[in-house]
């Protein structure tokens, strides 16, 4: 067996069609509701990342060369400078055999020479995930849930009254689109605002509050463009000040569109209270309608502790499909 850290600057093509197999016959075999993957997709993964910070990631090979396990190291560049985040893929045809411990251990060697003292990891709920984290000694420290809705069955009557409802707490404020890319003159008051999802809890994971810069905006907006996603925010803006209030954000996957994304939805603390995140997310929903009628599907994930964003979720309609677990250890 040969571990071989890759280049992200220097892709073989036979390298990102190797770690694609083994990461999509992993998603069939733990994972079959996430979309399925494509050499494209994870050849950007590789190159760019969620925030133009790609993972350090390694192959394991076995004697003909042929690659059964993936490790990737991700570190932040804006904050948490003492966490490592390792994921651990084997092929399923090759598991039980010491390649995830082998590929674990490699990862923890690397945070560990690159100065990080907390190890990261998550993996499906009630997945085999679950026990290889136990068998490297981590610790349960979070829990996330996945909730999806489907659009096309949406009671519209019923969505029009919990908006006219909720708009009643917020007069001093109005909602409005803001296009991507993002002005240059908006990206710091964005990054500000969000700032707010540090509210959102984090359980028992050793880790601080992250820094949103103007830059990590940016990079954020410019790692969508790379996975040829659509992106959609609307903010919620106090009309007096002119402060952004609260936001959410909806991604659309171009060569997947029946399917979309939640991501940040949160609303600055000293804002809070005037039923601002329900009427985001009710507008967010007509916009896709408007947009992306081709949507089916939109999914979100929050913490399992995040009462009050899910009491929002479920009385849009959403419904919990699937789990995941964050795991730490320090070292």
């Amino acid at each position: 067996m040969h571990l071989q850290w890759l280049d992200p600057d220097e892709l073989d093509r036979r390298d990102v069609d190797a770690v694609t197999a083994v990461w999509e016959m992993s998603r069939v075999a733990d994972a079959p509701r996430d979309l399925a993957l494509t050499a494209p997709s994870v050849r950007t993964t590789l190159t760019s990342g969620w925030e133009l910070n790609p993972a350090q990631t390694a192959v394991l090979r076995d004697g003909r060369g042929r690659v059964v396990g993936v490790l990737d190291v991700h570190y932040s560049k804006y904050d948490n400078q003492h966490v490592a985040g390792v994921g651990v893929t084997v092929d399923p045809s090759r598991r039980r055999q010491g390649f995830g411990r082998r590929l674990f251990m490699a990862g923890v060697e690397r945070a560990a020479q690159d100065g990080r003292t907390l190890i990261t990891a998550s993996c499906e709920d009630g997945g085999p995930g679950v026990g290889f984290a136990k068998a490297m000694g981590l610790d349960r420290a979070s829990e996330a849930v996945r909730r999806a809705q489907d659009l096309w069955s949406l009671d519209g009557d019923r969505l029009d009254a919990l908006a006219l409802e909720a708009a009643g707490h917020h007069g001093d404020y109005e909602i409005v689109p803001i296009g991507y890319p993002t002005p240059d003159t908006l990206l710091e008051p964005i990054a500000v605002m969000t700032a707010a999802i540090n509210d959102a809890p984090t359980d028992d994971l050793d880790v601080e509050d992250e820094v949103f810069t103007a830059d990590r905006v940016l990079a954020f907006e410019q790692s969508q463009f790379a996975y040829d996603r659509r992106m959609y925010r609307l903010v919620a803006r106090h009309r007096i000040s002119g402060e952004l209030a609260g936001q959410t954000v909806v991604i659309v996957p171009a060569v997947q569109p029946w399917i979309a994304s939640q991501l940040d939805t949160s609303v600055v603390e000293g804002h809070r209270g005037h039923r601002l995140g329900m009427s985001l997310k009710i507008a967010m929903l007509r916009e896709l309608a408007e947009a992306e009628p081709q949507v089916r599907t939109l999914e979100t994930w929050n913490a399992a502790s995040n009462s009050y964003m899910i009491a929002v979720n479920e009385t849009l309609g959403y419904r919990v499909v699937s789990g995941a677990i964050e795991w730490q250890k320090h070292l």
